[in-house]
């Protein structure tokens, strides 16, 4: 399928652009003062370990998706490469993979974003309908930036990037200058007594603050040079916040108590209070341009996502409308509007909180699965297909790519087997069953595909695009 005028993305992005989306959709301060008690108690001092060992698949996994891209680019990303290397089943699952993974991340920042607004302008216990109040503004703030164009967002979000750079480049001067004797429990990390349980639980809870560097794969049909740019923005974003972290957390381990850590609901704040508390008005505004910051974009890679599938007849067709400014403004409507819903029902009715509070834990099970997904399609381009559309580059081997794909696969598989034992210990009783749930609702939505026998095509930019899948031959334009 041949593109369309009324299907086309405005190509607006450049390197810089999409470095800058990689690196604020990631929302590092936001990822920190949000999951940081959580990740503290599972592993304790043992946090960067487990944050070392997910950003190594996770950073083969940028290679990976730099290399699809070349291949490619299409808004669907991860969605779209399965079905041009998988197929069309396998495809669908897929897609339902990426719904769950960032979805059921918007939620999670809406409520904190609410929390650290208020808690900025001195409301520290607020009732329930000023948090609403707050909730819906930034959702309606964060529908702005979207819906205005693909430009409006990328210099919205290089301010409040900047703001976060700044506030990470100050937090660092001031903490490691006062750095000092250790706090109680800073010195509990052993390499010859690690608590793997608790790693492997905090690694899975760290996928969700290592991931959103992929924004950019998402973004290539808006980039201007899309068999290039796309992939090296997401590369330079996963390094960077890895690196963010590995600056940051041994400052939270050495300097506050684990056991105050553990019981905080903002870990920064805590930070800020206990290391220098003139330096916590500047902290609780980075927080918030963080927060907000990965609201808009966690709900522009859905929002493309949704808009490719639309487009194959995976989705309704009116999610693939776009706007004056050239955006699928119902493929952006639509995950806000459930996003509040969900808030309002964990608000209203708090005997569902905690079935809410298992769903949006097992977020970061799914975006693990996506990356792991890809590697799977990474491995199969290689192996059988890759020689079939290669003539678009000079001859050249990927055996590097391969064996980092085999990473990927065995190290992400064996994360999510194991996040199935420990995660109902460590997260939530009842969290593997509501996972469990979910893939079997996975499997459903493909069968349902199949059963209503609606045409289901493959959209591609041009007819380049169109002689490589005639070439590779499984991955057919129409089911």
């Amino acid at each position: 399928m041949p593109a369309e005028t009324r299907q086309t993305l405005h190509k607006t992005f450049q390197l810089f652009d999409l470095s800058s989306l990689s690196i604020s959709s990631v929302g590092p301060i936001f990822s920190v003062a949000a999951a940081g008690s959580a990740m503290v108690h599972a592993a304790g001092a043992e946090v960067p370990l487990a944050i070392v060992l997910i950003a190594i698949p996770f950073i083969l996994c940028s290679w990976i998706f730099l290399s699809l891209n070349q291949h490619f680019p299409n808004a669907g990303a991860s969605y779209h490469w399965s079905r041009r290397i998988m197929g069309i089943d396998y495809s669908n699952f897929q897609a339902w993979i990426v719904i769950m993974a960032y979805f059921w991340s918007i939620p999670p920042i809406l409520i904190p974003a609410a929390q650290f607004t208020l808690g900025a302008l001195g409301v520290h216990h607020p009732g329930v309908w000023l948090q609403i109040v707050a909730a819906t503004f930034w959702a309606l703030f964060a529908a702005g930036v979207l819906l205005f164009g693909a430009r409006i967002t990328a210099r919205v979000t290089q301010i409040f990037l900047l703001i976060e750079i700044v506030s990470v480049a100050f937090m660092a001067i001031v903490g490691y200058s006062h750095w000092g004797p250790a706090a109680a429990g800073a010195n509990s990390f052993s390499l010859s007594h690690i608590h793997w349980a608790g790693v492997i639980v905090c690694m899975v809870v760290a996928a969700t603050i290592v991931d959103g560097w992929e924004i950019d794969s998402y973004a290539s049909e808006e980039s201007r040079r899309p068999r290039i740019t796309p992939g090296w923005g997401g590369l330079i974003g996963a390094v960077s916040v890895v690196l963010y972290y590995l600056l940051i957390w041994p400052l939270l381990l050495h300097q506050v108590p684990l056991d105050q850590l553990q019981n905080t609901s903002d870990t920064l704040s805590l930070w800020a209070a206990t290391v220098s508390p003139q330096l916590l008005p500047w902290m609780r505004i980075a927080i918030i341009a963080s927060t907000a910051g990965g609201l808009w974009l966690t709900t522009f890679i859905l929002s493309r996502a949704l808009f490719a599938m639309s487009r194959d007849g995976v989705m309704p067709e009116w999610l693939g409308r776009l706007n004056r400014g050239h955006v699928p403004y119902w493929s952006v409507i639509l995950p806000i509007l459930l996003a509040m819903a969900v808030v309002l029902m964990q608000v209203f009715f708090p005997d569902m909180r905690d079935l809410f509070n298992l769903v949006l834990s097992a977020a970061g099970f799914f975006l693990v699965a996506e990356f792991l997904l890809d590697g799977i399609n990474m491995m199969r381009f290689l192996l059988l297909q890759h020689r079939s559309v290669r003539h678009h580059f000079k001859a050249h081997h990927h055996a590097g790519l391969l064996l980092g794909s085999l990473v990927v696969i065995i190290s992400l598989s064996a994360v999510e087997v194991l996040f199935f034992i420990y995660g109902p210990g460590y997260i939530a009783a009842g969290i593997d069953q509501t996972v469990g749930v979910f893939l079997l609702l996975g499997i459903f939505y493909v069968l349902w595909l199949r059963w209503r026998k609606t045409e289901q095509r493959t959209y591609v930019f041009d007819e380049v695009e169109l002689q490589e899948i005639s070439n590779m031959g499984p991955a057919l334009l129409k089911e």
